[in-house]
């Protein structure tokens, strides 16, 4: 029976599913397997698992063989070549006097091709620079302009929780935040309280949305005017663990926590 494996290449990247052919693969082995711009070295994320018969877009590519010493050699070396490319390039980015900033380079397995990695305010014309990347380096080259969420989740770093930073650690994607998830959940709007490295808002602001969402439901709105069985007053407060709110009422400023059973509903007027 055919089997299909999960295969990630980088740290918290996407992960791609290949056929395991003859292999007996487990959980964080080194494999090579083929891919469109050749070999790659990957590590098994997703277990073998029976491969269904579906119908698929395109056929799954296999895993080539099990990673050696050689390959790690390989790896290796591959590694210093992109530290010296990272730093030629750097010195001709400073030399042709161009707004960009480069932050990564990545080689292919097979060392046929560098991909380098930058961010930039607009377009920039990098064609001199490819010339004297390919002239001193021998190989193909890719420039490769990305988004800042982007380089935060190549470089990785320390977040405000004091871990490693949700996008380079186990975020394969990112997801639309806004700063209504931020309000919805009585955060601070201070732009560098809910600001990741990257600038942009927290990805963490959206894990506790829905839930926030769902357990103010039933509880009135901050700001309403509310009747309840203890009297008139204006909602200042939620709490949300004990699905009870905080109103204050009218006659005398005091301040009275109660349920949603609480509330009086008012009494529709009969039509003239």
């Amino acid at each position: 029976m055919k089997k299909i494996v999960g295969i990630r290449f980088k740290p918290a990247g996407k992960v791609y599913d290949f056929e395991c052919g003859a292999y007996v693969l487990e959980l964080g082995n080194h494999v090579i397997v083929e891919t469109e711009q050749g070999l790659g070295f990957g590590t098994v994320a997703v277990p073998p698992a029976p491969l269904d018969d579906g119908p698929r877009k395109k056929p799954l590519k296999k895993v080539f063989r099990i990673a050696s010493e050689k390959d790690f050699a390989q790896r290796e070396k591959n590694r210093k070549t992109e530290e010296l490319a990272h730093n030629y390039c750097l010195k001709c980015i400073a030399r042709l006097k161009l707004k960009m900033n480069l932050f990564s380079v990545e080689s292919t397995f097979d060392a046929s091709k560098l991909t380098f990695f930058f961010t930039a305010d607009g377009r920039v014309d990098f064609r001199q620079l490819v010339k004297m990347l390919v002239k001193k380096l021998g190989v193909k080259i890719e420039m490769r302009q990305v988004g800042i969420r982007n380089q935060a989740k190549m470089c990785g770093g320390i977040g405000r929780c004091g871990r490693e930073i949700c996008c380079s650690q186990f975020m394969e994607k990112f997801s639309p935040v806004s700063i209504r998830m931020a309000k919805e959940q009585g955060l601070s709007l201070n732009p560098t309280k809910i600001s990741g490295q990257c600038g942009r808002l927290m990805c963490c602001l959206t894990y506790e949305y829905e839930t926030y969402k769902k357990l103010k439901a039933n509880l009135p709105k901050l700001g309403k005017r509310v009747q309840t069985t203890e009297g008139a007053g204006k909602v200042i407060r939620h709490n949300l663990n004990t699905n009870r709110f905080v109103i204050r009422l009218s006659d005398g400023g005091q301040e009275v926590e109660l349920g949603p059973d609480h509330i009086v509903k008012e009494k529709k007027k009969p039509n003239d």
